[in-house]
């Protein structure tokens, strides 16, 4: 019998069904669905089911999604099939459709109704499935396994926070987690909350995003910016959430009163928080990525409010830092700048990727900043020490490379669950 929080779910999820479509066209209007392809998330498919083995991997956005690219390379190496990768936002979908090899196909995932998720599983019968990090979906996830799909977490990852919620839930939790064949999680304490919650076979394998490609940039592009900026000191903070900016700017006028010509590149997490990026600029001359324009001598904040370019940014900086750390989101991943050679500051909140900031911090000496001021003394040092940022960006790549390994280990796990050999 399923405990009465999941019986009391799926009751819940059935009765508003028939109010999913009137969300969904809601959620449009924002821009936050494909009009093109809504009814994916209702279920329906919009392209055929390949023949032959097909491996499903959820992510829930664009760096799940992005941390998977490296995975789906390594099955499609190893093993005779196609790979079906689903996620929820418009962003993650571009991305997938830029990125994804052949032998690989994105769907939106079905809202988590009985009857959405019946029809996407009716419809691709998927022989695995992988979901990235923690976006956990009761409906999905039991109709999957009621089929006989073979279940995995893979770049498994719960909060502390998310860890005390579920333990109010821990007869739901314990259901939902013993679905899964095996958890792969990102460290120790992480393994530790999953086996606490009643997850099984969980092993610790590291972070799949240690192992992703290069943020890939447009050649010409990265000409044209540099050509732009010229000889002008940068200062970037990418992945910038809301609230953040009210500390990054301040950094830039400290900066500024020591490096007048400086240009602050803000990239936002999310894009459309440009124009209100813009407006807390205030005085100070700003221009936006978004409406094709491009800085010159007069901009002191550029703000980068586009999709799929941060590739571009961290190319062009020596160092930079990473939102979501500023607040409680938790930092975004911070392996995308140093892999590329690009130092990494950030604020106090990385619990999202906690070993790897700490590893990088570890090979840069340096690198948590908690205010204006400590962000504005780390710049300066490094605006001021070119030989010295390069010494560090390299750091933190050595520090980024010590996190390897995941893929292949997560690829020995999906070879073991279907009983097939590695090719």
């Amino acid at each position: 019998m399923q405990p009465l929080g999941l019986t009391l779910y799926r009751l819940a999820t059935t009765a508003l069904s028939p109010a999913v479509p009137v969300l969904l066209r809601r959620r449009l209007t924002r821009g936050k669905e494909d009009r093109e392809r809504s009814d994916e998330r209702l279920g329906i498919a919009s392209l055929p089911r390949p023949e032959g083995l097909l491996i499903w991997i959820h992510g829930a956005s664009v760096g799940e999604s992005v941390a998977a690219l490296p995975l789906i390379e390594a099955l499609l190496a190893a093993l005779p099939c196609h790979i079906l990768i689903t996620s929820g936002t418009v962003t993650s979908a571009k991305v997938m459709q830029q990125r994804l090899p052949a032998k690989a196909i994105h769907q939106f995932v079905p809202v988590d109704t009985p009857s959405a998720t019946e029809h996407f599983l009716d419809h691709w019968k998927p022989q695995v499935g992988l979901f990235v990090d923690s976006d956990m979906w009761p409906n999905l996830i039991l109709n999957a396994q009621a089929r006989g799909v073979k279940l995995a977490q893979i770049n498994a990852r719960i909060s502390q926070r998310s860890f005390l919620n579920w333990g109010r839930v821990r007869a739901s939790a314990a259901v939902l987690l013993a679905a899964f064949e095996t958890c792969l999680a990102l460290d120790e304490d992480i393994a530790a909350r999953f086996r606490a919650l009643g997850a099984r076979d969980v092993r610790v394998t590291g972070s799949l995003k240690a192992d992703a490609p290069l943020l890939p940039a447009d050649p010409d592009k990265l000409a044209a910016l540099n050509a732009a900026i010229g000889s002008r000191p940068v200062f970037l903070a990418a992945q910038t959430h809301h609230g953040e900016e009210e500390t990054i700017l301040p950094a830039h006028d400290i900066l500024h009163r020591q490096f007048p010509d400086l240009l602050t590149i803000i990239v936002p997490r999310h894009p459309e928080r440009g124009s209100a990026i813009a407006m807390l600029c205030g005085a100070r001359p700003s221009k936006q990525r978004s409406r094709g324009e491009m800085p010159d001598a007069a901009t002191a904040i550029y703000i980068a409010d586009t999709i799929g370019e941060l590739g571009l940014f961290y190319r062009l900086a020596r160092f930079c830092f990473v939102g979501g750390s500023l607040i409680r989101h938790g930092g975004q991943n911070p392996l995308e700048p140093a892999k590329l050679g690009c130092a990494v500051f950030a604020g106090p909140h990385t619990f999202n990727f906690t070993a790897a900031y700490a590893a990088i911090f570890a090979a840069q000496r340096m690198g948590l900043v908690t205010s204006a001021g400590e962000i504005a003394a780390a710049a300066a040092s490094l605006l001021d020490d070119p030989v010295q940022a390069g010494r560090l960006g390299a750091a933190a790549l050595e520090g980024a490379n010590e996190l390897g390994g995941a893929v292949a280990k997560t690829v020995d796990v999906v070879t073991k669950m279907l009983g097939h050999a590695r090719t």
